[in-house]
């Protein structure tokens, strides 16, 4: 059956969009070779050349009333049903590649050097304390007691004695001259 003529192929897979099975099943048997065949070309892989060769057939018979005899031939409509499929494999195989790829590289850690790191934090840890003697006494205590300490404004005012709008000014206040100092724009 495998050298089957075209117009007998032709006849079966008309004869398979009407639902009989027995003329699909002799229409498999007439192009299943042919079809792994390329698909194996294709993809090399025999597992998936298999995989997608059940997938053609599956479709073929699902889609087999799609056929018309008088636009081509069956055997080169199952072909290029194969071929795409097969195609479509591949890109999907290059996608899932590439996605891996990018989540790898994305998931690598990040070399940095810690010298350079350390450096610039002893540079800016610098600038701030030359920035933080510009601050009048009262400004220093307030900044120092709210970044340093962690107290709320609340809890600066109480720690210093002071009224809470004086300590809210000392602190805008300080904000304000040491963003000057540090060239900070807001």
């Amino acid at each position: 059956m495998e050298d089957a003529p075209a117009a007998e192929l032709d006849a079966l897979l008309v004869r398979t969009a009407q639902g009989d099975q027995q003329a699909f099943s002799l229409f498999y048997d007439a192009t299943a070779s042919r079809v792994l065949g390329l698909i194996r070309r294709l993809l090399v892989d025999a597992a998936q050349s298999e995989e997608v060769a059940q997938e053609v057939f599956l479709e073929a018979w699902q889609s087999a009333a799609r056929f018309d005899p008088n636009k081509g031939r069956a055997q080169t409509w199952i072909l290029t049903m194969a071929h795409r499929r097969a195609v479509d494999r591949i890109r999907a195989s290059q996608a899932s590649r590439d996605r891996d790829a990018v989540i790898g590289m994305r998931d690598l850690p990040t070399a940095y050097d810690q010298v350079a790191e350390t450096v610039e934090v002893r540079v800016e840890h610098e600038r701030v304390e030359v920035a933080m003697r510009t601050l009048t006494e009262p400004q220093r205590q307030a900044i120092t007691l709210a970044y340093y300490g962690g107290l709320s404004q609340s809890e600066v005012a109480a720690q210093l004695g002071i009224p809470l709008g004086t300590a809210k000014t000392r602190l805008r206040d300080a904000m304000i001259r040491l963003r000057e100092e540090l060239g900070v724009t807001t």
